[in-house]
């Protein structure tokens, strides 16, 4: 459906008069009368009468009105959805069930004023890529080459170190431990069906696993997290890594562990990336907000991959 038909239908309503709609929307009353007949001849019905008065609607216009009014709003909020400086701020997350989509859910908490479009882009160097083209505001990613990858006016600050915990089945050697050293997983599997080569993740885990002797299985297919709950509840050599905010809930007969690592502890960093002269009005609150949030990285007691330490 035409939407400047539509539109020109409702003004005429509003107006009372094809000359006053015509000046309204700065056009020749010549050029409303074909708009409003183009969409009677599509609807195929007559949505005005004319007299002395002015234009009066039908009962087929006013049956008409109200849906021809919603029609423009979701036409006017689409076309919001997608205008630079007037969209909602646009933010992409790995995933919605991970802990940085909690963590954006405080933000919108702080500032319900502002209106979020969350996205879910898999691949890390598409997700930079929309960054830099203005696709998508900000992403959370691990930045395994920032060197090259962070150009073209893209920036990076680490918002969130995020401490990894063990996760196993009641009849795992490890399940009754409180917490554990790092290097007591040395030589155990760890399975990991989703740890995809190519991706920031499975880049973090190769080098956790190379720092400490563990063997990172990553051979699949991957089903899912219930299924890899499932596989890990009733294992007693399998086991997995969680992060510390990811929530996860299973069903009570399976009486999973989740086991804090320690000495040092593995975390995963998280850092917010932006494009420095992005115009969105609502950008630079949420650079702030994550910045003002993180704590800084402490100088003992964790790991973190070469690649994500200050140069």
């Amino acid at each position: 459906m035409d939407v400047m038909a539509v539109r020109t239908f409702v003004a005429v309503v509003d107006t009372g008069q094809f000359q006053e709609a015509a000046a309204d929307l700065r056009i020749t009353p010549q050029a409303v009368s074909k708009r409003v007949a183009a969409l009677e001849k599509e609807l195929g019905v007559q949505l005005f009468t004319r007299d002395a008065r002015g234009a009066r609607l039908t009962i087929d216009g006013q049956a008409f009105l109200p849906h021809a009014r919603s029609f423009l709003d979701s036409a006017e909020r689409a076309v919001a959805s997608v205008r630079p400086g007037h969209r909602a701020l646009r933010v992409d997350v790995i995933g919605r069930q991970l802990s940085l989509a909690g963590l954006l859910r405080g933000f919108h908490r702080a500032h319900p004023e502002i209106e979020l479009d969350v996205v879910t882009m898999f691949d890390s160097d598409a997700a930079i890529a929309a960054v830099r083209d203005g696709t998508i505001d900000a992403t959370f990613r691990a930045v395994t080459m920032p060197g090259q990858q962070l150009s073209q006016g893209v920036e990076a600050t680490p918002v969130f170190d995020e401490p990894l915990h063990l996760f196993t089945g009641p009849r795992h050697e490890f399940a009754n431990a409180l917490a554990l050293s790092t290097a007591q997983l040395a030589g155990r599997r760890i399975w990991m069906p989703g740890n995809l080569p190519g991706t920031e993740w499975a880049a973090y885990y190769a080098e956790l696993a190379a720092a400490f002797g563990i063997i990172i299985d990553s051979v699949g297919p991957d089903f899912g997290i219930e299924a890899l709950l499932d596989t890990i509840s009733g294992s007693t050599t399998l086991a997995t890594f969680v992060s510390e905010q990811t929530p996860l809930v299973w069903p009570s007969g399976y009486t999973l562990r989740r086991i804090p690592l320690k000495d040092p502890t593995p975390v995963y960093p998280h850092s917010l990336l932006w494009r420095a002269h992005n115009p969105h009005p609502s950008l630079a609150a949420l650079c702030r907000h994550f910045t003002a949030a993180y704590p800084g990285r402490p100088n003992s007691g964790i790991w973190t991959p070469t690649w994500s330490h200050p140069t």
